[in-house]
């Protein structure tokens, strides 16, 4: 059928062979980001080793040319930025599947918080994201975490694996989760096989250590992800374009720690 076509055609400037490396620049709307000032000349640098790029409204308006040929996944949601005593209401569903087609997106993401106290509003905001992406044939990528974001006290292997069946359920076309902070490979394996959608691993704030990072992403790939989806590890490094492509040497052609470390260095 023609809209499958459509939906495999803008699956397939994600996965390459099954397996992604994305890299989500929309941090715009929740924290200062000076490194992504310059965001057409990171989006140049490290296109060769990236599949695509998580980016926000203006920002795929704004920078289509160098985005030219990468996949787009257009974020849906906006973040309150936790200030003082502004109370963490989580996000907030600002877009729709017509606007992602208004900048060519490929794809969709938005937040999905288990047991986040705002999450019977997200529950529905995520369900009619969905269900506006049938028509669309945007696959829908569920960003789903555990009562909120940069909580990783929280990210043990329950919540995550409770984190990712959810967003299998409500339709998720792929869940981009945590690696649980005490996992094994075996921990995370039996969260992947219970997930009937591919899963692909945020690489959440910047850890400062080039070794823990691309561990971290081995563990992952080697437990059977699907990919990356890391951002501020990338963007945040003196050297965004050979994290990248240490990165991509992990996902795309089975690179060894070791062998990726060199690459870095």
């Amino acid at each position: 059928m023609e809209e499958n076509n459509i939906f495999r055609l803008n699956w397939d400037k994600f996965f390459k062979n099954g397996k992604t490396v994305i890299l989500p620049i929309d941090h715009g709307t929740v924290i200062p980001v000076p490194e992504l000032n310059d965001t057409g000349q990171l989006i140049e640098d490290v296109s060769p080793f990236v599949d695509g790029f998580v980016v926000n409204y203006g920002t795929a308006r704004t920078f289509s040319d160098q985005l030219t040929g990468k996949g787009i996944c257009f974020r849906t949601d906006v973040y309150k930025p936790v200030y003082k005593s502004n109370q963490d209401h989580g996000s907030y569903r600002a877009f729709t599947a017509d606007d992602a087609l208004n900048v060519n997106a490929n794809a969709v993401m938005n937040m999905c918080y288990t047991h986040h106290q705002s999450e019977d509003r997200i529950y529905r905001e995520c369900a009619s994201l969905v269900s506006e992406c049938i028509d669309s044939e945007l696959p829908v990528i569920l960003e789903s975490l555990p009562f909120g974001i940069g909580k990783p006290d929280d990210y043990n292997i329950e919540n995550i694996a409770f984190s990712v069946r959810m967003a299998c359920e409500l339709g998720a076309d792929v869940v981009k989760t945590a690696f649980p902070h005490d996992a094994e490979i075996n921990d995370f394996r039996k969260i992947i096989d219970s997930s009937f959608v591919p899963v692909v691993v945020l690489g959440g704030a910047a850890m400062g250590d080039d070794r823990a990072l691309l561990k971290m992403v081995k563990m992952a790939m080697d437990s059977g992800a699907s990919g990356v989806a890391v951002g501020r590890n990338v963007f945040q490094h003196e050297k965004p374009a050979l994290v990248a492509k240490s990165l991509h040497a992990i996902v795309h052609e089975d690179a060894s720690l070791d062998q990726a470390l060199n690459i870095l260095n």
